[in-house]
């Protein structure tokens, strides 16, 4: 069978090649989040010198005094680090993981190498639930308070994935092809319903609203935020990454799985559930980022290979490395402007995926 060759057979790369080798790279990769991390929160409209920026956060986070007791503990320096662009940062590092997470997981329980976190329609219908609370009203009424908007983004996610496997569910048993199609019908059918909305709106301001919040932005990044948008990722991340068999498995196809006895149907379902949850927090916090959970797996699956165990978490810290300085980008590239990161991660991705099927003849999870 062709498709056993997807692990196992295909050539490791030397890096990675002994498990030690593997460790290595992943402390690396680890110590360059932390670093990047540290660094980036120095970028902006005011510049901050990284020296100073790494003392004072060595300072805020440890008590540890490199310098000025006074200029660590207050000034403005202080501020524009510890209030505004470290949760930013760290919103940045967190939504990176998570869609690269999602990316890695979707391309392989739908077998499709053009799988990414928004296949099942999650952008569509986070983009629809937007929509109508940002042009009917719903964004800041009731209980939810400020908190409408994301709310009903989640929704609109959560909604428009549960309909995709409910569709791709029907007459018969779910598989990838029916997975990908349903989710085209319903990412079309959201997607009408949306510009339905903007069409006969006579909002100026919250059409605006809708078109950046589209684009993606980490603008409104705070601490409150963040203890969600972290334990959710890093659970998932626990939890797929005991998931690398099953995974593996999936690469096989159907027929194998049936060979060794795993029930793929149900472990697809499941996985694409928790994708979606995953994918619905993140477009609630941020809106959409694309090409993160598409280009990143595929570019670290050319480095370690197919094998999830390898994969998923050389994947995640990529993923949080590339968003880290993606946005670093998007709020320094244009003076006084900040553009939406979804702009950047396309103008950045898009070339890359292309170079990585022209120049190198890519195939997905195997040999070209």
């Amino acid at each position: 069978m062709q498709t056993a060759t997807l692990i196992g057979n295909e050539p490791k790369p030397s890096l990675i090649h002994t498990r030690s080798g593997f460790l290595a790279m992943t402390g690396i990769l680890l110590v360059i989040v932390l670093l990047s991390a540290g660094a980036a929160v120095s970028f902006g409209q005011v510049e901050i010198p990284i020296s100073q920026s790494y003392r004072i956060l060595l300072y805020q986070i440890t008590g540890i005094q490199t310098g000025d007791p006074a200029e660590l503990a207050s000034g403005s320096f202080v501020d524009i680090i510890w209030k505004i662009r470290l949760p930013r940062v760290l919103l940045a590092m967190f939504i990176g993981a998570g869609l690269t997470l999602c990316g890695t997981i979707m391309q392989a329980a739908v077998q499709n190498p053009l799988a990414d976190p928004y296949i099942l329609g999650i952008s569509s219908g986070a983009s629809l639930g937007a929509t109508f609370a940002i042009l009917v009203g719903f964004g800041s009424i009731g209980f939810l308070g400020q908190t409408g908007i994301a709310f009903w983004a989640f929704a609109g996610a959560v909604g428009a994935s549960l309909l995709v496997l409910m569709l791709a569910s029907s007459g018969g048993k779910m598989t990838s092809v029916k997975l990908v199609l349903a989710g085209m019908v319903i990412n079309a059918l959201c997607t009408a319903f949306a510009n339905f909305i903007v069409y006969f709106a006579n909002n100026a301001e919250g059409i605006k609203t809708v078109t950046f919040w589209t684009m993606g932005s980490l603008a409104a990044a705070s601490w409150d935020k963040l203890p969600l948008i972290s334990i959710v990722i890093v659970l998932s991340v626990a939890f797929f990454l005991l998931q690398s068999r099953v995974l593996n498995t999936m690469l096989l196809g159907d027929e194998a799985a049936v060979t060794l006895g795993i029930n793929l149907s149900a472990y697809r379902r499941a996985y694409l559930i928790v994708s979606a949850l995953i994918t619905g927090v993140m477009v609630a916090s941020c809106g959409m980022i694309g090409f993160v959970g598409l280009i990143i797996p595929h570019m670290v699956r050319g480095l370690v290979g197919s094998d999830h165990r390898r994969l998923l978490p050389t994947s995640v810290l990529c993923g949080a490395i590339f968003l880290i300085w993606t946005d670093v980008i998007a709020r320094t590239i244009v003076p006084n402007v900040e553009l939406p990161i979804g702009i950047i991660t396309a103008l950045i991705g898009a070339p890359l995926f292309m170079y990585m099927l022209v120049k190198k003849g890519y195939a997905f999870g195997g040999k070209s």
